[in-house]
């Protein structure tokens, strides 16, 4: 763990920025659950979520045409965006702990969700840009520049590791800095826990000022060849690999957000406790913690694709089995495993993209695909929240959703390599 907060290493930079980044983002997402789910009757609930789920797609409309192309006009400025999202957010929540009770209260979360979605994909970029820079200096350092090898795509095999330690590492913020926010919460309120990410969005700037730049041999990758922004107009999507990992990934992401309001408005109309919600949270976050551990392990032996469809496919049958017996527990047992399954999926697409796209389009392309992906998921919650299901029937068609779109990825990708 203290090799991976290595603060002489690109990728140390990284990782303490990414994890004090998911702290902020924890606490607001605690302070909005506390004054739009949790403080209010279920039907209220019910359209308020509907609001913020349809608020949280509008930033993409942002983040993908216009800074997805800034992110890959220059690498350096790639550290100057982390930083602008993080200090835009400084303010965006002190004004939202003033301005809770009020309609004020939309347009600043649909901006603090814009500032998320930059940092997210101006991320996706960096990670490997980080990793390369740090294998760059290694190398210079033993043999020097001359004997220094391609830093293209073959250097991207371990780039499911580095996501899957960078989203570890988040995951146990998010959960350190989601007790406090709770605390927080139950204790002084929702302005408070605002006022707290606040401070955590400062600490967050002053980290992503000292990120590492790139070499310069890697700066002069970002700029695309003729040959690959042809590629890339006639394939916007990528290559086949890509596309189908793409499809793939954005049903995993519609499975996260099918599971998560079905257990979110199933508790409420069971009229559990706040206990349940903090067990079926727990849940999920170990669940997270086990697929990224697992993902770190298996990276050598088992190619992304193959993970990428392993977790689609177990996601389905853990539904079908607790669809026979669904009860709370098994509602909370379930949310553990789709946590590992998501945990494993995503770190694998990742790894996928930033393998085969090229660096100069990989901001625009994780745009792209952040679109995909968001979509999918608030059509996957949108179901739940519109139309009441009970925990059988939400398990029996989250089962055949994600068996069926298993096996069409795996089938898919076979026929394409035939």
């Amino acid at each position: 763990m203290q090799d991976l907060f290595d603060q002489g290493t690109a990728f140390g930079r990284l990782a303490l920025v990414h994890v004090v980044m998911m702290a902020g983002d924890t606490l607001v997402t605690v302070s909005l659950a506390g004054s739009l789910f949790f403080s209010v009757s279920p039907n209220e609930a019910k359209s308020k979520v509907l609001l913020y789920l349809l608020l949280t797609i509008a930033p993409f409309a942002v983040v993908s045409p216009v800074l997805g192309p800034l992110i890959d006009r220059s690498a350096n400025g790639r550290r100057i965006l982390v930083a602008l999202s993080a200090s835009v957010r400084v303010l965006l929540c002190w004004s939202m702990s003033q301005h809770l009770n009020s309609l004020w209260l939309f347009p600043a979360a649909f901006a603090v969700l814009i500032s998320s979605k930059l940092y997210g994909v101006t991320r996706g970029a960096l990670v490997p840009e980080m990793a390369r820079t740090d294998q760059f200096h290694e190398h210079s350092a033993a043999v020097g520049h001359e004997g220094w090898p391609s830093t293209g795509r073959q250097q991207g095999s371990g780039f499911a590791g580095f996501n899957a330690q960078l989203t570890l590492l988040g995951t146990v913020s998010g959960i350190v800095a989601g007790s406090v926010g709770a605390a927080l919460l139950k204790t002084l309120g929702a302005p408070s826990v605002l006022i707290g990410a606040g401070v955590v969005f400062v600490a967050a700037t002053v980290a992503s000022l000292r990120l590492q730049r790139p070499a310069k041999v890697l700066r002069d990758e970002v700029a695309m060849s003729p040959e690959e922004r042809d590629l890339l107009t006639l394939v916007p999507l990528g290559e086949g690999e890509v596309t189908w990992g793409l499809s793939a990934s954005a049903l995993m992401r519609f499975g996260v957000g099918f599971a998560s309001f079905l257990l979110a408005f199933g508790l409420r109309r069971h009229h559990a406790g706040l206990e349940w919600f903090a067990y079926a949270l727990s849940a999920s976050a170990l669940g997270s913690l086990l697929g990224l551990g697992l993902v770190t392990r298996v990276r050598n032996a088992l190619g992304e694709s193959t993970l990428l469809s392993a977790a689609v496919t177990a996601t389905g049958l853990g539904a079908a089995l607790a669809s026979h017996h669904p009860s709370l527990i098994n509602q909370t047992v379930l949310a553990a495993w789709v946590g590992l399954c998501a945990a494993v999926a995503q770190p694998s697409f990742d790894a996928i993209t930033q393998r085969l796209v090229p660096s100069g389009a990989q901001g625009r392309t994780f745009a792209r695909f952040a679109v995909r992906q968001q979509l999918a998921w608030v059509l996957g919650a949108l179901i739940p929240v519109a139309v009441t299901l009970d925990f059988g029937a939400g398990d029996q068609f989250l089962a055949a959703v994600m068996v069926l779109g298993g096996l069409v990825y795996a089938l898919g990708r076979r026929l394409r390599h035939q």
